[in-house]
């Protein structure tokens, strides 16, 4: 993130009570029912309508990117970690395409000759093959395949500082 601390300390937005209680409660343990919001609701003195609020909002603000299950690597389709060497000048457009496709997870920038790295998520290995061809074939860049060779399981819930 570039800027000076004040600039992104201004970008991050305010968080409500409510936000702050979603946000360090269920970053696992989502509950697994039929209505998911409803019962947070009851467990937080709420109500299912201001719940699904407040998630969209944390989602419109980018402080949630998604909200969805997490299965234990080619459990459930297939997967795989990409990363692509791409001009300083086109690093932006080419994040932006790789993102545009639903098959992406998420993507970033490294300081790296690799600068751009990203996950992708199809049914099998056929389809995520297909996913970096298409993607290769798009930017006319090569996108290098670094497919899982050994699980690990991390937990990547931690407290979060209000101060």
């Amino acid at each position: 993130m570039s800027g000076a601390p004040a600039e992104r300390e201004a970008a991050v937005p305010r968080l409500n009570p409510l936000e702050r209680r979603l946000l360090d409660a269920y970053q696992d343990g989502f509950p697994l029912t039929p209505r998911p919001f409803a019962t947070l609701a009851a467990a937080l003195d709420s109500d299912e309508a201001t719940v699904v609020a407040a998630f969209e909002r944390l989602q419109a603000e980018g402080v949630v990117s998604r909200i969805g299950a997490v299965f234990e690597p080619h459990r459930v389709g297939w997967s795989t970690l990409a990363a692509m060497a791409v001009p300083a000048a086109r690093l932006e457009a080419v994040a932006a395409a790789v993102s545009a496709r639903p098959e992406v997870n998420h993507n970033y920038a490294r300081e790296h000759r690799l600068n751009l790295w990203f996950v992708v998520a199809g049914a099998d290995r056929e389809a995520v093959a297909r996913v970096l061809d298409d993607i290769a074939a798009e930017t006319g860049l090569e996108v290098l395949d670094l497919p899982l060779e050994e699980a690990y399981r991390l937990d990547l819930g931690f407290p979060l500082d209000w101060t």
